[in-house]
């Protein structure tokens, strides 16, 4: 029998499992919800600091107590962590791995030797309140307790989508301080872990799906090389960050899946396959002369100038060790060399955006390039536009906000348009929808995905709300069976349509 231990996140307790527990043992499963030391049950001695380490050892107490009956014929020990819980379950599973049949990660991080929970928190304005907490109750390491999010402020700890008012209500109500020591302090590993089998389930809603992070493995993000050992399985749930509470039998399910091993698996890198960011342009398109300076491009057209200009931006984040870089991935020179062709200077560029804390440097890298560009005398720099893609999209905020009068028009290919729900990006200015109302007259072409990711979707979705509440100047061009990332992924009629449509919507703007 299959043996699961369930460890919930920041200020829940075994509550939260009740549905998805009853679920798993009516199928014949064994279920163990651990009490973690502060937030289902008080500390042993009414009063002892609590940090990670107590977590640690109360997971360790119920793997302890299941051993016996786990080494029967067809026993085995699934460990499941959710959200914060997965520290515990990694921290637990480090000193009994030989005990261990496998490891979910429930919506959870990739916890790191040496590094502390609260590194893992999205939220970069919230993991300074509660390091400005801690530095506040004393030591910092083991005192005090973080109160509990508000009912409106639970969004701030992942997306609340799929739950309910009353849902909502109840994970509220029952909420309970965090201990602060269990969030700063750092996680020790020996490495034991890492021969544990290993499945990740992903709630889309909150953060990228399995094709997502496949692309993310494909270019060579480092911390993500691990994803794809044989090992490791992944699962997509179409919720936000509580799926035992939104969806449980759906999740009660997917455990039992998982821990007969189950699921995904994602290909290494360079595993003999062309990653999909670096398959063939949907279009054939001719070459044309290119410029290389620094970190910029310039495909250029027949004929001295000046010519209008596109500049086309990339997304990401991307690792900075990724070859070739952007401005040579075929989308990009695609582009580049189709409007070159209709007498309209195409540039691509690097930017510095390698991790969701770049986006300023990154905007500043666009800026820049974008000035270098308007002062080459072959472009004309009374009619440029920029075009963003993917990941890039939060940029457009920069330039949708009082637009100068040369931006001809705004371009964006399946692209994110309001910070996601993982990315702790609170109050950035990085904000497109919020950006859009002063845009003005500015010509906006939106390309939009139809089998895009539900977590981008969704910003989608509100950017183009907020356009037909402000009567924004936006085009959609729509690509029902195109994913992200289309014009490598998705090679057909429709898809190579709307380029021709998108392009020419684009260049209509700029020599209009």
């Amino acid at each position: 029998m299959t043996v699961f231990i369930l460890v919930a996140g920041a200020f829940t307790g075994p509550h939260v499992w009740r549905d998805t527990a009853a679920r798993l043992t009516a199928e014949g499963a064994e279920v163990h919800t651990v009490a973690l030391t502060g937030l289902g049950r008080p500390p042993a001695d009414g009063g002892a600091d609590v940090d990670l380490e107590t977590h640690i050892a109360d997971v360790l107490a119920v793997i302890d107590s299941v051993i016996d009956a786990a080494a029967e014929p067809g026993g085995e020990i699934v460990l499941v962590g959710h959200d914060y819980g997965i520290h515990p379950v990694l921290g637990a599973a480090d000193r009994r791995a030989r005990s261990i049949a496998r490891i979910v990660y429930l919506d959870s991080g990739m916890p790191q030797d040496g590094v502390p929970a609260l590194a893992a928190v999205p939220d970069q304005l919230l993991r300074e309140e509660v390091a400005g907490r801690a530095a506040g109750a004393g030591d910092g390491a083991t005192d005090g307790e973080l109160p509990p999010p508000a009912r409106e402020a639970w969004s701030r700890w992942g997306s609340t989508a799929g739950l309910s008012e009353a849902e909502l209500d109840g994970l509220t109500a029952l909420a309970v301080p965090q201990p602060l020591g269990t969030l700063l302090q750092p996680l020790r590993l020996t490495g034991a872990v890492a021969e544990v089998p290993a499945t990740g389930v992903l709630c889309t809603a909150n953060g990228p799906g399995v094709e997502m992070l496949q692309i993310m493995v494909d270019v060579g993000t480092p911390a993500l090389a691990a994803l794809a050992d044989a090992r490791v399985t992944f699962f997509e749930l179409p919720t936000g960050h509580w799926p035992m509470l939104s969806c449980p039998d759906a999740l009660a399910e997917t455990l039992t899946e998982a821990a007969s091993g189950g699921g995904h698996l994602l290909t290494p890198a360079g595993a003999g396959r062309t990653p999909a960011h670096l398959r063939p342009f949907l279009l054939d398109v001719p070459e044309r002369p290119r410029e290389r300076t620094g970190n910029t491009d310039l495909y250029l057209p027949d004929g001295p100038g000046p010519h209008p200009a596109v500049v086309f931006v990339h997304g990401g984040p991307v690792p900075a060790e990724a070859r070739p870089t952007p401005r040579d991935w075929p989308t990009l020179t695609g582009y580049a060399r189709q409007v070159a062709g209709q007498g309209v200077v195409g540039v691509t560029l690097d930017h510095r955006l390698h991790a969701v804390t770049d986006y300023e440097r990154a905007a500043a890298d666009v800026a820049d390039a974008v000035e270098r560009v308007r002062a080459d005398p072959r472009v004309d720099a009374d009619r440029v536009a920029l075009w963003f893609f993917s990941g890039g999209g939060p940029i457009t905020a920069e330039w949708l906000k009082d637009p100068p009068v040369w931006l001809r028009c705004v371009a964006a290919n399946y692209p994110i348009l309001a910070p996601l729900p993982g990315w702790g990006l609170t109050g950035s200015r990085f904000h497109p929808v919020r950006a859009l109302s002063r845009a003005g007259d500015l010509a906006v072409v939106l390309v939009r995905a139809g089998r895009e990711s539900a977590e981008i979707a969704a910003t989608v979705e509100e950017f183009v709300a907020e356009a037909a509440r402000c009567g924004a100047n936006l085009e959609i061009i729509d690509v029902p069976e195109g994913r992200h990332g289309f014009e490598t992924l998705d090679p057909a009629d429709g898809a190579r349509e709307a380029v021709h449509r998108a392009v020419g919507a684009v260049l209509a703007r700029l020599k209009g």
